[in-house]
């Protein structure tokens, strides 16, 4: 069995090696200290199980599992936590298996003996209290086989058409399949909508521009496109605008 340790703490991620090396319950394939790690080298490494602490700095342990969740093979997920029972009731209701830190020997070799993939519609339905007050900090798409992890500060405006959402960031743009009202709902105070089919990064907003033709566009900073906005979307754009 191939295991991926993601912890912050090195004395954390040397005691599950310890304990996995001692009761030869695998091969510990890679380690790393956060989310983005996390999905990195599940990528690299293609591990069978990754042991993922949940509380990290930047991208925490749901979301990287959400984004690992995306990969053609994904591994299986055992959260660690130093979370208490009672904040932990969500992952037994929906049968995520979990470690409560300090992990027990016993504790990890059932873990990894009876390890399971999340299926995705669990990965959703993990609703963590703290979690509920967090956001994604990335956006993962699929590029040419590979998972990118696409910073939300770096986007400069999603463009929905068909099932498909447009995602355009200062690096060049990816496709995703999410909906646009879920994206605006999650980052609403980041993106502000100015047409049925687009939403706009606040600060990546250049000017407002007024056409011959009496409609009214929007440049952006950093790039030539700009991009329609609608008679509807307008009055809240030139208010939102005013108090920038």
């Amino acid at each position: 069995m191939k295991i991926l340790i993601i912890d912050d703490e090195p004395l954390a991620r040397e005691r599950l090696k310890q304990i996995i090396t001692e009761l030869q319950l695998g091969e510990v394939v890679a380690e790393g200290s956060n989310g983005e790690q996390a999905v990195m080298l599940s990528q690299q490494y293609t591990p069978d199980v990754v042991l993922l602490d949940i509380r990290m700095p930047g991208m925490d342990g749901i979301e990287a599992a959400k984004h690992i969740m995306k990969l053609d093979e994904p591994p299986a997920i055992i959260f660690t936590t130093a979370y208490d029972e009672y904040a932990l009731t969500a992952f037994d209701t929906h049968a995520v298996d979990y470690l409560l830190k300090p992990i027990r020997k016993e504790r990890l070799q059932d873990a990894l003996e009876s390890a399971k993939r999340l299926t995705k519609v669990q990965i959703e339905k993990i609703n963590l209290q703290e979690q509920d007050k967090q956001r994604r900090q990335h956006i993962s798409a699929r590029l040419g086989g590979e998972l990118r992890l696409i910073d939300v500060k770096d986007i400069l405006y999603l463009f929905a058409e068909h099932k498909y959402v447009t995602v355009r960031y200062s690096e060049g743009s990816v496709l995703i399949e999410e909906s646009l009202r879920s994206l605006e709902e999650e980052f609403n105070d980041v993106f502000i909508r100015i047409h049925r089919n687009a939403l706009v990064s606040l600060k990546s907003i250049a000017a407002l521009d007024k056409l011959k033709d009496g409609g009214h566009q929007i440049k952006l900073h950093g790039i030539d496109e700009t991009l329609e906005v609608s008679r509807r979307h307008l009055p809240i754009v030139r208010k939102i605008m005013k108090s920038m």
